[in-house]
Protein backbone atom coordinates (compact mmCIF):
# COMPACT_ATOMS: atom_id res chain seq x y z
CA UNK A 1 0.00 0.00 0.00
CA UNK A 2 2.50 2.61 -1.22
CA UNK A 3 -0.06 5.23 -2.22
CA UNK A 4 -2.11 6.98 0.46
CA UNK A 5 -4.99 9.19 -0.64
CA UNK A 6 -6.10 12.11 1.52
CA UNK A 7 -9.84 12.07 2.09
CA UNK A 8 -11.56 15.37 2.77
CA UNK A 9 -14.92 14.52 4.37
CA UNK A 10 -17.82 15.69 2.25
CA UNK A 11 -15.63 16.57 -0.72
CA UNK A 12 -14.08 13.32 -2.00
CA UNK A 13 -14.32 12.63 -5.72
CA UNK A 14 -15.10 9.35 -7.41
CA UNK A 15 -11.40 9.14 -8.24
CA UNK A 16 -10.62 9.06 -4.51
CA UNK A 17 -12.99 6.16 -3.87
CA UNK A 18 -11.76 4.33 -6.98
CA UNK A 19 -8.17 4.68 -5.79
CA UNK A 20 -9.01 3.20 -2.39
CA UNK A 21 -10.96 0.38 -4.02
CA UNK A 22 -7.92 -0.41 -6.17
CA UNK A 23 -5.68 -0.64 -3.12
CA UNK A 24 -4.52 2.83 -2.06
CA UNK A 25 -4.49 3.80 1.59
CA UNK A 26 -6.82 6.43 3.04
CA UNK A 27 -5.90 9.24 5.40
CA UNK A 28 -8.40 11.78 6.69
CA UNK A 29 -7.69 15.46 6.32
CA UNK A 30 -6.72 16.27 9.94
CA UNK A 31 -8.66 19.54 9.80
CA UNK A 32 -11.85 17.54 10.33
CA UNK A 33 -10.91 16.88 13.96
CA UNK A 34 -12.43 20.20 15.10
CA UNK A 35 -15.89 19.21 13.83
CA UNK A 36 -15.60 15.71 15.30
CA UNK A 37 -14.76 16.98 18.76
CA UNK A 38 -17.52 19.58 18.64
CA UNK A 39 -20.04 16.83 17.96
CA UNK A 40 -18.62 14.68 20.75
CA UNK A 41 -19.08 17.50 23.25
CA UNK A 42 -22.79 17.63 22.43
CA UNK A 43 -23.14 13.94 23.33
CA UNK A 44 -21.18 14.46 26.54
CA UNK A 45 -23.53 17.29 27.50
CA UNK A 46 -26.61 15.15 26.85
CA UNK A 47 -25.26 12.39 29.07
CA UNK A 48 -24.47 14.91 31.80
CA UNK A 49 -28.00 16.34 31.66
CA UNK A 50 -29.61 12.89 31.63
CA UNK A 51 -31.64 14.06 28.66
CA UNK A 52 -33.36 11.14 26.85
CA UNK A 53 -31.93 10.89 23.31
CA UNK A 54 -32.39 7.92 21.02
CA UNK A 55 -29.37 5.68 20.86
CA UNK A 56 -27.49 7.57 23.55
CA UNK A 57 -29.42 6.48 26.63
CA UNK A 58 -32.40 4.60 25.20
CA UNK A 59 -33.00 1.22 23.63
CA UNK A 60 -32.99 0.75 19.85
CA UNK A 61 -35.64 0.30 17.19
CA UNK A 62 -38.92 -0.85 18.73
CA UNK A 63 -37.25 -0.58 22.16
CA UNK A 64 -36.52 3.14 21.83
CA UNK A 65 -38.92 4.08 24.67
CA UNK A 66 -36.85 2.23 27.27
CA UNK A 67 -34.46 4.49 29.23
CA UNK A 68 -30.96 3.25 30.05
CA UNK A 69 -29.12 4.37 33.18
CA UNK A 70 -25.68 5.97 33.14
CA UNK A 71 -23.94 2.90 34.53
CA UNK A 72 -25.17 0.81 31.60
CA UNK A 73 -24.37 3.16 28.71
CA UNK A 74 -21.17 1.36 27.73
CA UNK A 75 -22.88 -2.01 27.98
CA UNK A 76 -25.74 -0.66 25.86
CA UNK A 77 -23.38 0.14 22.98
CA UNK A 78 -21.45 -3.12 23.28
CA UNK A 79 -24.64 -5.16 23.36
CA UNK A 80 -25.90 -3.32 20.28
CA UNK A 81 -22.82 -4.28 18.28
CA UNK A 82 -22.70 -7.90 19.41
CA UNK A 83 -26.43 -8.51 18.96
CA UNK A 84 -26.37 -7.04 15.46
CA UNK A 85 -23.35 -9.06 14.26
CA UNK A 86 -25.68 -11.65 12.76
CA UNK A 87 -24.53 -11.85 9.15
CA UNK A 88 -24.20 -15.06 7.17
CA UNK A 89 -22.44 -16.26 4.05
CA UNK A 90 -19.03 -15.85 2.52
CA UNK A 91 -17.00 -12.77 3.47
CA UNK A 92 -17.25 -9.59 1.46
CA UNK A 93 -14.27 -9.04 -0.86
CA UNK A 94 -11.31 -7.30 0.76
CA UNK A 95 -11.36 -4.28 -1.62
CA UNK A 96 -15.03 -3.71 -0.81
CA UNK A 97 -14.47 -3.87 2.95
CA UNK A 98 -11.52 -1.49 2.74
CA UNK A 99 -13.67 0.92 0.76
CA UNK A 100 -16.51 0.60 3.29
CA UNK A 101 -14.06 1.39 6.11
CA UNK A 102 -12.90 4.52 4.27
CA UNK A 103 -16.49 5.57 3.62
CA UNK A 104 -17.30 5.13 7.32
CA UNK A 105 -14.25 7.21 8.24
CA UNK A 106 -15.40 10.02 5.97
CA UNK A 107 -18.93 9.91 7.36
CA UNK A 108 -17.88 9.97 11.01
CA UNK A 109 -15.39 12.74 10.30
CA UNK A 110 -18.16 15.12 9.26
CA UNK A 111 -18.77 15.62 12.99
CA UNK A 112 -22.49 14.80 12.93
CA UNK A 113 -22.23 11.41 14.63
CA UNK A 114 -20.91 12.44 18.04
CA UNK A 115 -18.00 9.97 18.19
CA UNK A 116 -14.61 10.53 19.77
CA UNK A 117 -11.57 11.36 17.67
CA UNK A 118 -9.80 8.36 19.18
CA UNK A 119 -12.46 6.06 17.71
CA UNK A 120 -11.85 7.49 14.26
CA UNK A 121 -8.10 7.13 14.78
CA UNK A 122 -8.47 3.43 15.60
CA UNK A 123 -10.54 2.75 12.47
CA UNK A 124 -8.01 4.64 10.38
CA UNK A 125 -5.09 2.79 11.99
CA UNK A 126 -6.70 -0.59 11.37
CA UNK A 127 -7.17 0.27 7.71
CA UNK A 128 -3.57 1.45 7.43
CA UNK A 129 -2.31 -1.74 9.12
CA UNK A 130 -4.07 -3.95 6.61
CA UNK A 131 -6.60 -5.27 9.13
CA UNK A 132 -9.73 -6.05 7.14
CA UNK A 133 -12.76 -7.10 9.22
CA UNK A 134 -14.24 -10.46 8.27
CA UNK A 135 -17.76 -9.41 7.24
CA UNK A 136 -20.31 -12.03 6.14
CA UNK A 137 -21.86 -10.78 2.93
CA UNK A 138 -25.51 -11.41 3.71
CA UNK A 139 -27.83 -9.99 6.32
CA UNK A 140 -28.61 -6.35 5.51
CA UNK A 141 -31.88 -5.01 4.12
CA UNK A 142 -30.39 -1.59 3.45
CA UNK A 143 -32.34 0.46 5.97
CA UNK A 144 -31.52 1.58 9.47
CA UNK A 145 -28.16 1.25 7.82
CA UNK A 146 -26.16 -1.82 6.85
CA UNK A 147 -26.54 -3.00 10.41
CA UNK A 148 -25.24 -6.57 10.36
CA UNK A 149 -22.23 -5.96 8.09
CA UNK A 150 -21.18 -2.82 9.97
CA UNK A 151 -21.68 -4.64 13.29
CA UNK A 152 -19.14 -7.23 12.16
CA UNK A 153 -16.75 -4.42 11.23
CA UNK A 154 -17.21 -2.75 14.61
CA UNK A 155 -16.99 -6.00 16.56
CA UNK A 156 -13.60 -6.71 15.01
CA UNK A 157 -12.38 -3.28 16.15
CA UNK A 158 -13.59 -4.27 19.63
CA UNK A 159 -11.51 -7.46 19.49
CA UNK A 160 -14.49 -9.73 18.82
CA UNK A 161 -14.77 -11.79 15.65
CA UNK A 162 -12.07 -11.90 13.00
CA UNK A 163 -9.89 -9.88 10.69
CA UNK A 164 -8.47 -10.88 7.34
CA UNK A 165 -4.75 -10.16 7.43
CA UNK A 166 -2.91 -10.73 4.16
CA UNK A 167 -5.66 -13.13 3.16
CA UNK A 168 -5.55 -15.14 6.38
CA UNK A 169 -8.46 -15.18 8.84
CA UNK A 170 -7.23 -14.35 12.33
CA UNK A 171 -8.96 -13.70 15.68
CA UNK A 172 -9.63 -10.01 16.03
CA UNK A 173 -8.04 -9.53 19.46
CA UNK A 174 -4.78 -11.16 18.38
CA UNK A 175 -4.68 -9.25 15.10
CA UNK A 176 -5.13 -5.93 16.89
CA UNK A 177 -2.41 -6.81 19.41
CA UNK A 178 0.01 -7.82 16.64
CA UNK A 179 -0.59 -4.44 15.01
CA UNK A 180 0.02 -2.64 18.31
CA UNK A 181 -3.60 -1.50 18.58
CA UNK A 182 -5.90 -1.65 21.61
CA UNK A 183 -9.49 -2.90 21.18
CA UNK A 184 -12.16 -0.24 20.87
CA UNK A 185 -14.13 0.55 24.02
CA UNK A 186 -17.32 2.24 22.91
CA UNK A 187 -18.49 5.54 24.33
CA UNK A 188 -22.08 6.83 24.34
CA UNK A 189 -23.73 6.56 20.90
CA UNK A 190 -20.56 5.21 19.27
CA UNK A 191 -21.87 1.72 18.62
CA UNK A 192 -24.93 3.18 16.94
CA UNK A 193 -22.84 5.64 14.93
CA UNK A 194 -20.62 2.86 13.65
CA UNK A 195 -23.56 0.60 12.77
CA UNK A 196 -25.91 3.15 11.25
CA UNK A 197 -25.05 4.07 7.69
CA UNK A 198 -25.06 2.89 4.09
CA UNK A 199 -21.31 2.41 3.78
CA UNK A 200 -21.37 -1.30 2.90
CA UNK A 201 -24.09 -1.01 0.27
CA UNK A 202 -22.41 2.11 -1.10
CA UNK A 203 -19.02 0.38 -1.25
CA UNK A 204 -20.56 -2.57 -3.09
CA UNK A 205 -22.36 -0.26 -5.51
CA UNK A 206 -19.21 1.78 -6.16
CA UNK A 207 -17.24 -1.42 -6.79
CA UNK A 208 -19.88 -2.54 -9.26
CA UNK A 209 -19.85 0.87 -10.91
CA UNK A 210 -16.07 0.89 -11.37
CA UNK A 211 -16.11 -2.62 -12.83
CA UNK A 212 -19.04 -1.74 -15.09
CA UNK A 213 -17.11 1.21 -16.52
CA UNK A 214 -14.26 -1.10 -17.50
CA UNK A 215 -16.62 -3.58 -19.13
CA UNK A 216 -18.41 -0.84 -21.07
CA UNK A 217 -15.14 0.57 -22.37
CA UNK A 218 -13.93 -2.89 -23.37
CA UNK A 219 -17.22 -3.64 -25.12
CA UNK A 220 -16.74 -0.56 -27.29
CA UNK A 221 -13.34 -1.88 -28.36
CA UNK A 222 -14.63 -5.38 -29.08
CA UNK A 223 -17.73 -3.93 -30.75
CA UNK A 224 -15.53 -1.97 -33.15
CA UNK A 225 -13.42 -5.07 -33.80
CA UNK A 226 -16.55 -7.15 -34.45
CA UNK A 227 -17.76 -4.53 -36.89
CA UNK A 228 -14.56 -4.99 -38.90
CA UNK A 229 -14.69 -8.78 -38.55
CA UNK A 230 -18.19 -8.76 -40.06
CA UNK A 231 -17.13 -6.18 -42.64
CA UNK A 232 -19.74 -3.87 -41.20
CA UNK A 233 -20.20 -0.19 -41.87
CA UNK A 234 -19.05 2.72 -39.73
CA UNK A 235 -21.73 4.87 -41.36
CA UNK A 236 -24.10 4.46 -38.38
CA UNK A 237 -21.42 6.12 -36.24
CA UNK A 238 -21.58 9.34 -38.26
CA UNK A 239 -21.75 12.25 -35.79
CA UNK A 240 -24.60 13.89 -37.69
CA UNK A 241 -26.88 10.97 -36.86
CA UNK A 242 -26.10 11.19 -33.16
CA UNK A 243 -26.47 14.95 -32.87
CA UNK A 244 -29.92 14.82 -34.42
CA UNK A 245 -31.04 12.76 -31.46
CA UNK A 246 -28.92 14.56 -28.90
CA UNK A 247 -28.16 12.05 -26.14
CA UNK A 248 -24.70 12.71 -24.72
CA UNK A 249 -23.81 9.06 -24.22
CA UNK A 250 -24.82 8.14 -27.75
CA UNK A 251 -22.72 10.95 -29.19
CA UNK A 252 -19.64 9.93 -27.19
CA UNK A 253 -19.98 6.22 -27.94
CA UNK A 254 -20.25 6.91 -31.67
CA UNK A 255 -17.19 9.14 -31.48
CA UNK A 256 -15.26 6.36 -29.75
CA UNK A 257 -16.32 3.68 -32.23
CA UNK A 258 -15.48 5.89 -35.18
CA UNK A 259 -12.06 6.73 -33.75
CA UNK A 260 -11.32 3.08 -32.92
CA UNK A 261 -12.00 2.08 -36.55
CA UNK A 262 -10.26 5.06 -38.14
CA UNK A 263 -7.83 3.98 -40.88
CA UNK A 264 -9.04 0.37 -41.06
CA UNK A 265 -8.05 -1.28 -44.33
CA UNK A 266 -10.79 -3.85 -43.77
CA UNK A 267 -13.38 -1.08 -43.68
CA UNK A 268 -11.89 0.61 -46.75
CA UNK A 269 -12.01 -2.63 -48.73
CA UNK A 270 -15.80 -2.71 -48.93
CA UNK A 271 -16.79 0.94 -49.09
CA UNK A 272 -17.81 0.43 -52.72
CA UNK A 273 -19.46 -2.52 -54.36
CA UNK A 274 -20.95 -3.94 -51.14
CA UNK A 275 -24.53 -5.07 -51.85
CA UNK A 276 -25.56 -4.91 -48.19
CA UNK A 277 -27.61 -1.88 -47.23
CA UNK A 278 -27.80 -2.11 -43.44
CA UNK A 279 -26.04 -4.09 -40.72
CA UNK A 280 -27.83 -5.98 -37.93
CA UNK A 281 -28.79 -3.94 -34.88
CA UNK A 282 -25.97 -5.39 -32.79
CA UNK A 283 -23.55 -3.45 -35.02
CA UNK A 284 -25.64 -0.57 -36.27
CA UNK A 285 -27.26 0.41 -32.96
CA UNK A 286 -24.15 0.34 -30.79
CA UNK A 287 -24.22 4.12 -30.19
CA UNK A 288 -27.86 4.00 -29.16
CA UNK A 289 -27.62 1.00 -26.83
CA UNK A 290 -24.17 1.54 -25.39
CA UNK A 291 -24.75 5.27 -25.16
CA UNK A 292 -27.87 4.66 -23.09
CA UNK A 293 -25.84 2.35 -20.83
CA UNK A 294 -23.20 5.05 -20.44
CA UNK A 295 -25.83 7.62 -19.50
CA UNK A 296 -27.28 5.23 -16.90
CA UNK A 297 -23.87 4.56 -15.37
CA UNK A 298 -23.21 8.29 -15.14
CA UNK A 299 -26.56 8.81 -13.44
CA UNK A 300 -25.65 6.12 -10.90
CA UNK A 301 -22.19 7.64 -10.47
CA UNK A 302 -23.69 11.02 -9.62
CA UNK A 303 -25.95 9.46 -6.98
CA UNK A 304 -23.15 7.41 -5.42
CA UNK A 305 -20.76 10.35 -5.37
CA UNK A 306 -23.25 12.26 -3.24
CA UNK A 307 -23.95 9.26 -1.02
CA UNK A 308 -20.26 8.55 -0.45
CA UNK A 309 -19.77 12.07 0.87
CA UNK A 310 -22.89 12.18 2.98
CA UNK A 311 -23.76 11.26 6.55
CA UNK A 312 -26.22 8.38 6.88
CA UNK A 313 -26.20 8.05 10.66
CA UNK A 314 -29.14 8.52 13.03
CA UNK A 315 -29.71 10.49 15.17
CA UNK A 316 -27.56 13.34 13.88
CA UNK A 317 -25.64 15.84 16.00
CA UNK A 318 -25.73 19.54 15.11
CA UNK A 319 -22.98 21.18 17.11
CA UNK A 320 -23.86 24.73 16.05
CA UNK A 321 -27.27 24.52 17.75
CA UNK A 322 -26.55 21.80 20.29
CA UNK A 323 -29.38 19.67 18.91
CA UNK A 324 -29.58 15.95 18.26
CA UNK A 325 -32.31 15.15 15.74
CA UNK A 326 -33.65 11.78 14.65
CA UNK A 327 -34.24 11.23 10.95
CA UNK A 328 -33.91 8.60 8.25
CA UNK A 329 -30.64 9.21 6.41
CA UNK A 330 -29.80 5.54 6.94
CA UNK A 331 -32.43 4.51 4.38
CA UNK A 332 -30.45 3.39 1.33
CA UNK A 333 -33.10 3.98 -1.34
CA UNK A 334 -30.77 6.17 -3.46
CA UNK A 335 -28.13 3.43 -3.37
CA UNK A 336 -30.73 0.77 -4.22
CA UNK A 337 -31.89 2.71 -7.26
CA UNK A 338 -28.30 3.32 -8.38
CA UNK A 339 -27.49 -0.38 -8.02
CA UNK A 340 -30.55 -1.35 -10.04
CA UNK A 341 -29.53 1.05 -12.79
CA UNK A 342 -26.00 -0.36 -12.89
CA UNK A 343 -27.43 -3.88 -13.06
CA UNK A 344 -29.57 -2.97 -16.05
CA UNK A 345 -26.62 -1.40 -17.86
CA UNK A 346 -24.41 -4.43 -17.22
CA UNK A 347 -27.14 -6.71 -18.49
CA UNK A 348 -27.49 -4.79 -21.74
CA UNK A 349 -23.75 -4.43 -22.35
CA UNK A 350 -23.41 -8.20 -22.17
CA UNK A 351 -26.57 -8.84 -24.15
CA UNK A 352 -25.46 -6.72 -27.09
CA UNK A 353 -21.97 -8.25 -27.08
CA UNK A 354 -23.43 -11.77 -27.14
CA UNK A 355 -25.56 -10.86 -30.14
CA UNK A 356 -22.41 -9.81 -31.99
CA UNK A 357 -20.78 -13.16 -31.12
CA UNK A 358 -23.87 -14.97 -32.42
CA UNK A 359 -23.69 -12.94 -35.63
CA UNK A 360 -20.00 -13.69 -36.17
CA UNK A 361 -20.41 -17.47 -35.86
CA UNK A 362 -23.33 -17.49 -38.33
CA UNK A 363 -22.02 -17.50 -41.92
CA UNK A 364 -25.38 -16.29 -43.23
CA UNK A 365 -24.94 -13.05 -41.28
CA UNK A 366 -21.18 -12.56 -41.14
CA UNK A 367 -19.95 -14.06 -44.38
CA UNK A 368 -17.25 -15.80 -42.35
CA UNK A 369 -16.65 -19.56 -42.06
CA UNK A 370 -19.22 -21.32 -39.88
CA UNK A 371 -18.35 -20.95 -36.20
CA UNK A 372 -15.16 -19.14 -37.21
CA UNK A 373 -13.23 -22.31 -37.92
CA UNK A 374 -11.44 -22.99 -41.24
CA UNK A 375 -12.66 -26.61 -41.22
CA UNK A 376 -16.22 -26.61 -39.87
CA UNK A 377 -17.69 -30.01 -39.23
CA UNK A 378 -14.40 -31.59 -38.27
CA UNK A 379 -14.08 -28.67 -35.83
CA UNK A 380 -16.77 -26.94 -33.78
CA UNK A 381 -14.77 -23.71 -33.44
CA UNK A 382 -16.62 -21.00 -31.53
CA UNK A 383 -19.90 -22.92 -31.30
CA UNK A 384 -19.84 -23.41 -27.54
CA UNK A 385 -18.22 -20.10 -26.50
CA UNK A 386 -21.34 -18.49 -27.98
CA UNK A 387 -23.45 -20.85 -25.87
CA UNK A 388 -21.42 -19.85 -22.80
CA UNK A 389 -22.02 -16.19 -23.61
CA UNK A 390 -25.75 -16.87 -23.94
CA UNK A 391 -25.78 -18.63 -20.56
CA UNK A 392 -24.05 -15.66 -18.91
CA UNK A 393 -26.50 -13.23 -20.51
CA UNK A 394 -29.41 -15.29 -19.18
CA UNK A 395 -27.89 -15.28 -15.70
CA UNK A 396 -27.42 -11.52 -15.79
CA UNK A 397 -31.01 -11.06 -16.95
CA UNK A 398 -32.19 -12.93 -13.88
CA UNK A 399 -29.88 -10.87 -11.68
CA UNK A 400 -31.06 -7.59 -13.20
CA UNK A 401 -34.53 -7.71 -11.66
CA UNK A 402 -34.77 -4.56 -9.49
CA UNK A 403 -34.00 -5.12 -5.83
CA UNK A 404 -35.41 -1.74 -4.84
CA UNK A 405 -39.01 -2.69 -5.57
CA UNK A 406 -39.01 -5.22 -2.73
CA UNK A 407 -39.52 -4.47 0.94
CA UNK A 408 -39.99 -6.76 3.93
CA UNK A 409 -40.81 -4.91 7.18
CA UNK A 410 -38.38 -5.53 10.06
CA UNK A 411 -37.97 -4.74 13.77
CA UNK A 412 -41.60 -5.44 14.70
CA UNK A 413 -42.78 -3.03 11.98
CA UNK A 414 -40.83 -0.08 13.38
CA UNK A 415 -38.68 -0.36 10.26
CA UNK A 416 -41.61 -0.96 7.97
CA UNK A 417 -40.06 -0.05 4.61
CA UNK A 418 -36.55 -1.05 3.63
CA UNK A 419 -34.48 -0.55 0.46
CA UNK A 420 -32.80 -3.95 -0.11
CA UNK A 421 -29.84 -1.92 -1.39
CA UNK A 422 -27.15 -4.19 0.00
CA UNK A 423 -27.87 -7.35 -1.94
CA UNK A 424 -28.95 -5.20 -4.87
CA UNK A 425 -25.42 -3.82 -4.91
CA UNK A 426 -23.70 -7.09 -3.98
CA UNK A 427 -24.86 -8.83 -7.19
CA UNK A 428 -23.06 -6.22 -9.32
CA UNK A 429 -19.58 -7.72 -9.01
CA UNK A 430 -20.86 -11.10 -10.20
CA UNK A 431 -22.76 -9.46 -13.03
CA UNK A 432 -19.71 -7.44 -14.04
CA UNK A 433 -17.55 -10.58 -14.13
CA UNK A 434 -20.20 -12.31 -16.26
CA UNK A 435 -20.26 -9.36 -18.63
CA UNK A 436 -16.47 -9.29 -18.79
CA UNK A 437 -16.46 -12.96 -19.79
CA UNK A 438 -19.05 -12.29 -22.49
CA UNK A 439 -16.99 -9.41 -23.87
CA UNK A 440 -13.89 -11.59 -23.59
CA UNK A 441 -15.58 -14.20 -25.78
CA UNK A 442 -16.41 -11.45 -28.25
CA UNK A 443 -12.78 -10.35 -28.26
CA UNK A 444 -11.71 -13.88 -29.19
CA UNK A 445 -14.38 -14.22 -31.87
CA UNK A 446 -13.78 -10.80 -33.40
CA UNK A 447 -10.02 -11.29 -33.55
CA UNK A 448 -10.55 -14.71 -35.14
CA UNK A 449 -12.94 -13.16 -37.65
CA UNK A 450 -10.45 -10.49 -38.61
CA UNK A 451 -7.81 -13.18 -39.13
CA UNK A 452 -9.83 -14.41 -42.11
CA UNK A 453 -9.46 -11.00 -43.80
CA UNK A 454 -5.65 -11.21 -43.95
CA UNK A 455 -3.63 -9.61 -45.39
CA UNK A 456 -6.06 -6.75 -44.78
CA UNK A 457 -5.77 -5.24 -41.34
CA UNK A 458 -7.99 -3.22 -39.07
CA UNK A 459 -7.10 0.19 -37.64
CA UNK A 460 -3.88 0.91 -35.76
CA UNK A 461 -5.72 0.91 -32.41
CA UNK A 462 -7.57 -2.32 -33.08
CA UNK A 463 -4.47 -4.06 -34.42
CA UNK A 464 -2.73 -3.19 -31.15
CA UNK A 465 -5.57 -4.94 -29.37
CA UNK A 466 -5.30 -7.99 -31.61
CA UNK A 467 -1.56 -8.16 -30.99
CA UNK A 468 -2.17 -7.94 -27.25
CA UNK A 469 -4.62 -10.83 -27.42
CA UNK A 470 -2.31 -12.93 -29.57
CA UNK A 471 0.41 -12.66 -26.93
CA UNK A 472 -1.88 -14.70 -24.66
CA UNK A 473 -4.13 -16.61 -27.08
CA UNK A 474 -3.12 -18.00 -30.46
CA UNK A 475 -5.37 -18.17 -33.53
CA UNK A 476 -7.78 -21.11 -33.46
CA UNK A 477 -6.99 -23.55 -36.27
CA UNK A 478 -8.15 -26.88 -34.85
CA UNK A 479 -10.32 -27.36 -31.80
CA UNK A 480 -8.74 -27.06 -28.37
CA UNK A 481 -9.94 -26.39 -24.85
CA UNK A 482 -11.19 -22.80 -24.98
CA UNK A 483 -11.84 -22.13 -21.29
CA UNK A 484 -8.25 -20.91 -20.72
CA UNK A 485 -8.57 -18.62 -23.74
CA UNK A 486 -11.78 -17.12 -22.40
CA UNK A 487 -10.22 -16.63 -18.98
CA UNK A 488 -7.19 -14.89 -20.50
CA UNK A 489 -9.36 -12.61 -22.64
CA UNK A 490 -11.60 -11.67 -19.70
CA UNK A 491 -8.52 -10.88 -17.60
CA UNK A 492 -7.40 -8.35 -20.21
CA UNK A 493 -10.72 -6.61 -19.67
CA UNK A 494 -10.99 -6.69 -15.90
CA UNK A 495 -7.38 -5.53 -15.50
CA UNK A 496 -7.91 -2.59 -17.85
CA UNK A 497 -5.06 -3.74 -20.10
CA UNK A 498 -7.31 -4.03 -23.15
CA UNK A 499 -8.67 -0.52 -22.71
CA UNK A 500 -5.22 0.97 -22.16
CA UNK A 501 -3.92 -0.75 -25.28
CA UNK A 502 -6.76 0.58 -27.42
CA UNK A 503 -6.25 4.03 -25.91
CA UNK A 504 -8.25 5.24 -22.92
CA UNK A 505 -7.96 8.74 -24.37
CA UNK A 506 -10.72 7.86 -26.84
CA UNK A 507 -12.95 5.88 -24.50
CA UNK A 508 -15.76 7.58 -22.53
CA UNK A 509 -15.56 7.65 -18.74
CA UNK A 510 -18.05 7.95 -15.90
CA UNK A 511 -17.17 11.59 -15.36
CA UNK A 512 -16.79 12.54 -19.00
CA UNK A 513 -13.10 13.29 -18.47
CA UNK A 514 -10.48 11.37 -20.39
CA UNK A 515 -8.11 9.39 -18.17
Amino acid sequence: MDTVIRVTPGQASLAVWRGIYLGAGAALDPRCRTAVEAGMRIIDAIVARHEPVYGVNTGFGKLASIRIGDTDLATLQRNLVLSHAAGVGDPLPVPVVRLAMALKLASLARGASGVRWSTIELLQAALAAGLVPFIPAKGSVGASGDLAPLAHMTAALMGVGDFLVEGERRPAAAALANAGLSPLELGPKEGLALLNGTQVSTALALAGLFEAERVLQAALVTGALSTDAARGSDGPFDPRIQHLRGHRGQIEVADALRTLMEGSAIRASHRTGDERVQDPYCLRCQPQVMGACLDLLRQAAATLAVEANGVSDNPLVFADSGEVISGGNFHAEPVAFAADVIAMALCEIGSLAERRVAMLVDPALSGLPAFLTPRPGLNSGFMIPQVTAAALVAENKQQAFPASVDSIPTSANQEDHVSMATHGARRLLTMAQNAASIVGIELLAAAQGCDFHAPLQSSVRLERVRSLLREAVRHLDDDRMLAPDIEAAAALITSGTLQNTAGVDVLPTLTGDQT
